[in-house]
């Protein structure tokens, strides 16, 4: 605010000066217009001028109308006689005497206006952090992080204990150097951290500092680079200067691969402005001392294209993985996250952890604003476990289509698709748990279905043919209640297909064939003029290979196919109860179960409710690459985790997407 009051005052001067100037250079009387030397002699001669005013050569000429004239006269001798003659009435000046201010002025403004813009470039030049002023080019970008915002610490990061925990002696030394100093350790001079989008890298190097409670110096990769060979490197001299100048402190470089690429690989050799400001950069990591108290720390999700000097040891000589969170994980980032706003009593981050494999840090924190602003729009006063629910909705499928005009036909098709889904894997043992089944549609989907996955480290063949069973559950429904089918199960058959020859082609889950790995080769081959797929295996054995994946999926359509004929009366009730609502959730499914077959065990899985799903919460730690949620798209139906949905070519019928 104060730079902005002074930049204020200085046009308020400038514009007061420029007032004064002209004021000064056109001092007169009034308004008079210019007329030559003769036509003033031929007014005069005519009798129509009534008074002059001599002022030196200039002559102020006013006429009987009250016209106001003004006109040059040469050395005339006979002037004063004319106007006498002529009974002009006569007045005369001494000429306007140029003051010494102006005669200065005037003669030295043009030196003072070009020292002023040299002062001016000087300044802008010299000035420090280069940002927004002219011509400083080879000053860093890099914004100091002060203490004025809210102050971000460990207990504002989640579900990455492990990065967490590799980071503590970092805050450690800078807190207490002496600690580690005194018995000859070293610090590492950079730490680089690595992992997808949304992981929390940047927060992570932000808690570092907050929990130092040091400087922290933050740029991006792509700040260095300019279209001048050498302003990248004169910028890293740059930050390296300020970072030592407030040491102990951090320098952050978000994006590292966008300047630290592998050398050698583009069209400039070793004299293009990125590999030259790469050079610097290497050359500051050596140049500086560890107990100076300057860590530098980056970020990146493409540390393959790095060059290899970077990684070495005395540079980025350590790498904190930070990886994307597990169930445990992103129920703490949840928990951070709803720290901030008011919840009700039904939510429950447990299930809804539980429902968001494959989600980022950065993803559950949209997720967590994405349901608070769908709870001030319908005037809550909290948020609730339905805006949780409908937020998830939208962040993976879209908005929900209300526009769109779905016949009757097509939303009962889809009713008893769904359903199919939901009932098979309720009856199966080794099936996800069931959160929701809804027909609303939204983006290019009719309906889905949503599970809780078991996100464990291992799949067991039973598991994985229980997941075939499932995505045909939507395709058998069709068949038995409508006796035809649709396009809407595309993408079921797609993942079940593929899901299938990984059983039988990587997994080695199959009953004929040896446990090989039969995984087809990406590369091509020719032979003859004909391009084939290499493979290391006979005809035979791709025919043995083709007829065991033909054989999991006919098993698996004939294992929906009676779950669905035994319970055809319960799949009835369940799509009446989707026309009827819209949306079905697990525990209202277990209540339907219970009441038209009371003597069904759920097989020990009757942890639907919220509560008995927090008590039943164990499951492993890794995402579970084939499950999620199985949905009706207006396009094609597949096996999918949660967030990677594929759509195809739209059809009129609806699918199921699991």
């Amino acid at each position: 605010m104060n730079q902005f009051y002074k930049n204020l005052s200085l046009w308020l001067v400038i514009v007061l000066m420029m007032v004064m100037l002209y004021n000064i250079f056109n001092q007169q009387t009034g308004t008079y217009q210019e007329i030559g030397y003769s036509e003033f002699l031929a007014m005069v001669q005519d009798q129509r001028v009534d008074s002059v005013l001599i002022q030196g050569q200039e002559l102020f000429i006013t006429d009987v109308n009250d016209n106001k004239h003004k006109s040059y006269a040469p050395e005339d001798a006979q002037l004063i006689e004319m106007l006498r003659k002529n009974g002009v009435k006569i007045k005369a000046k001494p000429p306007a005497e140029t003051s010494w201010f102006m005669s200065v002025l005037i003669s030295w403004l043009p030196m003072i206006v070009l020292i002023g813009v040299w002062v001016f470039f000087m300044r802008q030049m010299q000035g420090g952090g280069g940002g927004g002023k002219a011509l400083s080019f080879g000053k860093s970008k890099a914004r100091l992080m002060d203490d004025q915002g809210e102050k971000v610490t460990f207990d504002n990061v989640a579900g990455i204990d492990e990065a967490k925990e590799e980071l503590t002696e970092i805050v450690d030394f800078l807190s207490d150097p002496p600690k580690y100093t005194r018995l000859g350790g070293r610090i590492p001079k950079g730490v680089l951290l690595v992992g997808g989008p949304g992981t929390g890298k940047t927060l992570l190097s932000k808690a570092v500092a907050g929990e130092a409670g040091v400087p922290f110096f933050t740029i991006s990769g792509s700040d260095f680079v300019e279209m001048f060979v050498g302003v990248g490197a004169s910028r890293v001299r740059d930050l390296f200067a300020q970072g030592k100048k407030n040491a102990p402190c951090i320098i952050f470089i978000d994006e590292l691969d966008a300047v630290g690429r592998q050398r050698g690989a583009g069209m400039g050799g070793g004299h293009d402005e990125r590999e030259q400001t790469l050079n610097q950069l290497l050359v500051e990591m050596d140049g500086f001392e560890s107990n100076e108290g300057v860590i530098l720390m980056a970020a990146t999700n493409r540390v393959d294209v790095l060059d290899p000097a970077l990684l070495r040891p005395g540079r980025f000589d350590r790498q904190v993985f930070v990886d994307m969170p597990d169930i445990k994980g992103r129920e703490g980032i949840l928990k951070v996250h709803m720290k901030r706003t008011p919840l009700a009593e039904d939510v429950n981050a447990t299930v809804i952890a539980r429902g968001t494999p494959g989600f980022s840090g950065a993803d559950l924190e949209n997720l967590v604003n994405e349901a608070a602003l769908l709870a001030a729009k319908r005037e809550h006063e909290k948020l609730t476990m339905m805006d949780f629910e409908d937020a998830k909705d939208k962040v993976y499928m879209g908005l929900e289509r209300k526009s769109k005009v779905i016949k009757e036909e097509e939303k009962k098709t889809t009713a008893y698709h769904e359903g199919g889904h939901a009932l098979v894997a309720r009856f199966l043992p080794h099936a996800d748990d069931i959160n929701k089944i809804t027909i609303v549609p939204r983006g290019r989907a009719a309906g889905v279905t949503w599970f809780l996955p078991d996100e464990s480290d291992f799949k067991y063949k039973d598991q994985l043919e229980c997941e075939l069973a499932v995505a045909f559950g939507g395709r058998v429904a069709e068949e038995l209640i409508f006796s035809r089918i649709s396009t809407g199960a595309a993408n079921d058959i797609k993942k079940a297909t593929d899901l299938a020859n990984k059983m039988v082609r990587t997994f080695g889950m199959s009953e004929n064939l040896e446990p090989l790995s039969y995984d087809q080769d990406d590369d091509n081959i020719f032979i003859g003029r004909e391009m084939k797929q290499a493979r290391e295996y006979s005809e035979s054995t791709a025919q043995k290979i083709d007829e065991e994946v033909a054989r999991l999926v006919k098993n698996s359509h004939q294992v929906a196919t009676d779950i669905l004929k035994e319970n055809i009366e319960i799949l009835h009730a369940l799509s009446s109860l989707l026309l009827e609502k819209e949306t079905v959730m697990g525990a209202e499914l277990d209540e339907l179960i219970k009441k038209m077959k009371p003597e069904f065990d759920f097989f020990g899985r009757t942890s639907q409710t919220a509560d008995d799903r927090k008590e039943d919460q164990g499951a492993g730690e890794s995402a579970d690459e084939n499950s999620g949620q199985s949905d009706s798209d207006t396009t094609q139906a597949e096996t999918v985790k949660p967030g990677n949905e594929k759509e195809g070519e739209d059809s009129d019928s609806g699918d199921g997407n699991r």
